[in-house]
């Protein structure tokens, strides 16, 4: 059983994060100490990091805690989680769309910028939007 610190540095899951998981009923309170201090179990550790590679891939918390909970279910249902991998895809191709549309503009704007002008053509069309 190790401490709060220890589990953080463990699973790349920032204390106060673990805490906010632990409020939210995300993942279950720890087992105390008799000083009242959490102690984590190489299972919560785990835990903690599954949830952390999750939102390093981008998924929502409510997708990733719904990833845990089949991750630790007795007939992990490959169904599921796929449905839930693809819509996130879907998201993330659609946020890349956005960001090529946000990319072409900005690259429209600073096409007309030269430097030493009096009056910059990006910020004008910033006024004027």
């Amino acid at each position: 059983m190790i401490a709060i610190g220890e589990a953080s540095r463990q699973s790349g899951v920032g204390i106060e994060t673990i805490r906010y998981y632990e409020r939210e009923g995300i993942v279950p309170k720890p087992q105390r100490a008799p000083n009242n201090r959490r102690l984590y179990s190489a299972h919560d550790v785990g835990r903690l990091r599954f949830l952390r590679r999750c939102r390093d891939l981008g998924f929502p918390l409510a997708d990733a805690v719904a990833l845990l909970a089949l991750s630790e279910s007795s007939d992990e249902d490959c169904r599921s989680v796929k449905e839930i991998a693809e819509l996130h895809i879907s998201e993330v191709r659609s946020r890349i769309d956005d960001l090529t549309r946000l990319e072409t503009a900005l690259k429209e704007l600073t096409v007309n910028c030269d430097s030493g002008n009096v009056s910059c053509p990006l910020l004008s069309r910033l006024r004027t939007t």
